[in-house]
């Protein structure tokens, strides 16, 4: 299928084919793959779905594989959630949350990036590959590389969550620590890509890497029945993700898959790391970059590559950026999961809470439909939340000492009604 797609510069339209790069040698622009959707409307049939898993490969032909591709894994099919109590507290009727937080097989809507960029490293012959990341992609890379046989090294920032360090170990990839925030990191690993011909997902890779993204799209408009959302919530970090899932929405109307539709994105950022938001909100040209300070670590990129394209998507599709504080962010993970029974890292709050902030702001109207990302699992992010949940004191196992802790606990009342029964 390779025939189909090819590599262009998003700056000059400078075509360079099919080659581990992200840029521009031209204009120093990122390349990004870009399709021959004339060939591709006489081969993609939606109906061939049917008889394909539920998994980001049943768009095969939709992402940049090689002719002789098979699926190494069944990344991707994770469950579009139809709110019912937090639709009925904020007074939406059609709220629905894209759930990536079990996506396989590392929890975060990572694996699907580090699935079709692993699939490039494979037929560029590649056989150590890596990553800058704050958290989620190392476990994704670390994962995906044990899965299928390649040699993985990682950086991370030296204060990164120790949960997502220990996600990254436990798989026994090479983890090297960066004193410095993840810009650092990010700048180290060009670096290492060109010195070691390592493939570095989302540097000399990112192309292909990022086409992944697209499939969390195509889910979305899949199992809302082939239609578009009217409102699309996505948690920035870099700013691809934002980005591909409007490449997803726009390749199924080229394909004819969907009708067309206006939907608006709205961009999601914490903010202690916000330049993508404050860009929007302030009405800037270009981002001005921020040093990072926030629990949400996952999001925790103050120069993001893609930020420029996130906030002209933004603006042309009539939505907005927002932020929230870290308290804020603890509050929404915890309403998520009180609510929904979905326990989502520090970045799923950020997005849960800047929705809440959207409704009431009146951007998002409450007969539309609106789909919320949840990008990754809370089980990797459990220092952010610890203190809100301190260990209770232990009882007897006795029944006297129960109800005590009723009538302590939960009033007398509660102990009553507890005794009946």
């Amino acid at each position: 299928m390779s025939f189909l797609y090819e590599l262009r510069c998003k700056e000059c339209g400078k075509t360079w084919g099919n080659v581990p790069r992200s840029f521009c040698e031209d204009c120093f622009s990122p390349l990004e793959v870009s399709y021959d959707y004339d060939s591709l409307k006489k081969i993609a049939r939606r109906e061939n779905l049917a008889a394909r898993p539920f998994n980001m490969w049943r768009y095969a032909e939709l992402l940049p594989l090689p002719e002789d591709f098979s699926a190494p894994n069944a990344t991707g099919g994770t469950p579009l959630v139809a709110s019912h109590n937090l639709a009925s507290q904020w007074g939406l009727k059609n709220l629905y949350f894209k759930n990536d937080a079990v996506c396989f097989p590392s929890l975060s809507f990572k694996d699907r990036v580090v699935a079709t960029a692993l699939t490039a490293a494979r037929r560029f012959g590649l056989e150590t590959v890596g990553c800058s990341s704050t958290g989620n992609l190392a476990n994704a890379v670390a994962a995906q590389a044990a899965q299928q046989g390649f040699d993985a090294c990682v950086f991370i920032p030296a204060d990164l969550e120790p949960a997502k360090v220990l996600n990254t170990a436990v798989y026994g990839a090479r983890i090297v620590r960066i004193n410095g925030n993840y810009d650092h990191v990010s700048r180290l690993c060009a670096q290492i890509a060109d010195r070691f011909q390592w493939g570095l997902v989302n540097v000399n890779l990112r192309p292909y890497y990022s086409e992944g993204s697209k499939t969390h799209g195509f889910e979305i408009a899949e199992q809302l029945g082939w239609t578009l959302p009217d409102n699309v919530v996505v948690p920035m970090a870099g700013g691809s993700l934002i980005t591909k899932i409007a490449k997803a929405f726009k390749e199924l109307v080229i394909l004819g898959w969907v009708e067309p539709k206006p939907v608006k994105f709205f961009g999601a950022q914490a903010t202690g790391c916000s330049p993508i938001s404050d860009g929007v909100k302030r009405n800037l040209v270009r981002f001005a970059p921020q040093k990072p300070h926030t629990i949400a670590r996952s999001l925790a990129i103050g120069n993001p590559a893609d930020g420029p394209f996130a906030m002209k998507l933004i603006r042309d599709s009539g939505g907005w950026a927002e932020d929230i504080s870290d308290p804020e962010i603890v509050a929404a993970i915890k309403l998520l999961a009180e609510t929904e029974g979905i326990f989502t890292e520090t970045a799923g709050g950020v997005t849960a809470g800047v929705t809440k902030k959207l409704i009431a702001q009146n951007r998002i109207k409450p007969d539309e439909t609106t789909v919320v990302c949840i990008t990754g699992n809370g089980l990797k992010t459990t220092d952010a939340i610890a203190a809100e949940f301190p260990a209770t004191e232990a009882i007897a196992p006795r029944l006297d000492a129960f109800e005590a802790y009723l009538d302590t606990q939960l009033g007398a009342t509660a102990s009553a009604a507890g005794g009946k029964r």
